[in-house]
């Protein structure tokens, strides 16, 4: 597994400035944001040229970009924001091939207008899941235009709120494009350590044909998120889960400050090798 990071912990519109701090910090690679090139993070339009400097700075810094950020609301309750989420979906897709990666993360959403990770009580409806599907049909299409992957990542405020239901998702489209990201800490707010552990397994096993990306994020026992490894995550427990079901992808972390990505980057490492992986 090679480790990265998300390249807006790291201040900055300049890819080469936050690639090279991500080299510095001991990761081997970003997850990728268009803001990190001072540009809105679904964007209506890439230039040549700021798809040319992301790529100059990939190859300058060694990094490798592992995923790009394409969340939006796939279940928003107006048609057209949605329509207008699909839109900016074809164009961060249609770069993908130069920037060196095929997977695009997506946010499988809420009926929240304004907060897509915020939970609403409509989330688990029939009619909000008709819309996801309805979304993953155009998502899809997508993906198969621009050879790239869709990268859905169980979130408790989304409709896709657990493996059960990321997994639901993949039987109802039947479409290889769909893959999981996978971070623990999203499987959870609050649990005994049984619990926890029963539900990072079960997670891992029902989705480890799918699973190409891990996330390390943590939780505090109070149910906070925490900075990695300072918080309840077993983390030799899950990665050695991954290791078992041949996971072999990147291991990305975030929700740290910059001031702590080296520690952060030292803790994976020192984890990974206590595994042998």
């Amino acid at each position: 597994m090679k480790i990265g990071i998300f390249a807006k912990t790291f201040a900055g519109s300049d890819p080469a400035t936050v690639m090279a701090a991500s080299t510095e910090a001991g990761f081997a690679g970003v997850a990728y944001n268009m803001a990190c090139s001072g540009m809105a993070a679904m964007p209506d339009h890439i230039p040549t040229e700021v798809l040319a400097a992301i790529a100059q700075a990939r190859v300058a810094t060694g990094q490798q970009i592992m995923s790009m950020s394409g969340t939006y609301n796939m279940i928003h309750p107006d048609p057209q924001v949605r329509a207008d989420g699909h839109r900016r979906l074809e164009v961060l897709a249609g770069a993908c091939k130069v920037l060196g990666t095929r997977l695009i993360t997506l946010c499988t959403g809420t009926r929240d207008a304004a907060d897509q990770w915020r939970h609403h009580p409509d989330n688990q409806t029939v009619a909000a899941w008709g819309d996801l599907l309805a979304s993953f049909a155009v998502a899809v299409q997508i993906a198969e235009r621009h050879d790239v992957l869709l990268g859905v990542e169980p979130e408790l405020a989304n409709v896709v709120n657990s493996a059960e239901a990321a997994r639901r998702l993949i039987d109802d489209t039947q479409s290889d494009r769909i893959r999981i990201v996978l971070d623990p800490a999203n499987l959870f707010e609050q649990a005994e350590p049984a619990a926890r552990r029963h539900v990072i397994e079960a997670a891992v096993d029902g989705l480890a044909d799918r699973i190409v990306m891990a996330h390390a994020k943590d939780r505090a026992a109070d149910g906070s998120f925490a900075t990695t490894g300072q918080g309840v995550i077993d983390f030799d427990h899950f990665l050695c889960r991954l290791r078992g079901v041949g996971f072999d992808g990147p291991l990305v972390t975030h929700g740290l400050r910059a001031d702590e990505a080296a520690g952060v980057a030292g803790f994976l490492h020192s984890r990974l090798q206590a595994l042998g992986a």
